[in-house]
């Protein structure tokens, strides 16, 4: 059963972990995108269709990589509209992101009637990514727990460390952080603060793309019948959990992922119980926010331009 829980929990972590470390990146640039649950429900959507367009070659790379690919264009895209409507257009980064979450959920849910949502919906192409990347593997328990996830359970950690790097190591990475915490001076200096912001929104929402694309063809092995908001959701409070650090979002998303399921497990309770039990992760968000509140140390706190608009005009 130990094995079980903890193999699951790393699983389902990996979509909060994709939906967190995306948000990071955003929240970085001084924007804060509510829309991060609306942008996994459209990456989902393509994610499901590039994979469905290549599961006739039998290519499990090429599967996987359509796949991920049209699940970061289409998160992408939804990225780029929330960069010209809070960047170019001026418009509240709140409004903008609630309404795009109510868009993508409205575009999964369209699709996926169409579509017929039944459970086999994509379940040829899901075999690739749920598929373990090394293999077949023993039945002990530390090859179930470490190597017996699909690709893109790897992918995620990967993808959260590098950009921890980028954002600590590297010339870019403390440029967005600069203009995080007060794009004018970051303005004055040289930097280009819009096209930063652009390209942290588009980058950002496209591996948020992926965690949508990831549930709902690795964790729901293809089927429709299940909605992403709520994981969305997660995600965003994953962000504070972890202090706006993609690397502490590897360990946090473990942690959300087993609060999540955990209710699952336990015996003896109703179901209206288990769905009462799944508010535990935003209760703990609340927690480290309160923790944090009390210390005031500048590393444990969000950007300081984070949710203000910035335009140059006003200098």
């Amino acid at each position: 059963m130990f094995v079980t829980i903890v193999t699951q929990a790393i699983r389902f972590g990996a979509v909060f972990l994709y939906g967190s470390t995306g948000e990071i990146i955003i929240e970085k640039s001084g924007h804060l995108n509510l829309g991060i649950p609306g942008i996994m429900c459209i990456g989902a959507v393509g994610g499901c269709i590039g994979a469905n367009m290549a599961v006739a070659s039998g290519s499990k790379f090429l599967v996987i990589l359509m796949g991920v690919l049209f699940a970061m264009i289409f998160g992408g895209l939804a990225g780029g509209l929330y960069g010209l409507f809070t960047i170019t257009l001026r418009c509240n980064q709140n409004v903008t992101g609630l309404t795009l979450t109510t868009f993508g959920a409205g575009v999964l849910g369209f699709w996926g009637a169409k579509m017929g949502r039944t459970a086999t919906t994509f379940y040829k192409a899901s075999k690739f990514f749920t598929e373990p990347m090394f293999g077949q593997v023993g039945n002990d328990g530390f090859s179930t727990i470490f190597l017996s996830h699909g690709t893109l359970v790897y992918l995620g950690v990967i993808i959260a460390i590098i950009v921890a790097i980028i954002l600590k190591k590297t010339r870019t990475g403390l440029s967005l952080t600069a203009i995080g915490e007060n794009p004018a001076v970051a303005d004055a200096s040289g930097i280009n603060v819009n096209k930063y912001k652009y390209v942290a929104c588009i980058l950002g929402a496209a591996i948020s793309g992926i965690g949508g694309a990831f549930y709902l063809l690795d964790c729901t092995r293809g089927s429709l019948e299940y909605v992403i908001e709520a994981l969305g959701w997660l995600s965003v409070s994953l962000v504070i959990f972890s202090l706006w650090k993609p690397n502490i979002s590897i360990f946090g998303s473990f942690i959300f992922g087993l609060l999540y399921i955990m209710p699952n497990y336990i015996t003896g309770i109703t179901f209206a119980t288990k769905e009462l039990l799944k508010i535990i992760p935003y209760l703990v968000t609340a927690l480290v926010l309160i923790i944090i509140s009390f210390f005031r140390k500048r590393e444990t706190q969000p950007p300081s331009a984070l949710g203000l608009p910035y335009f140059r005009e006003d200098r």
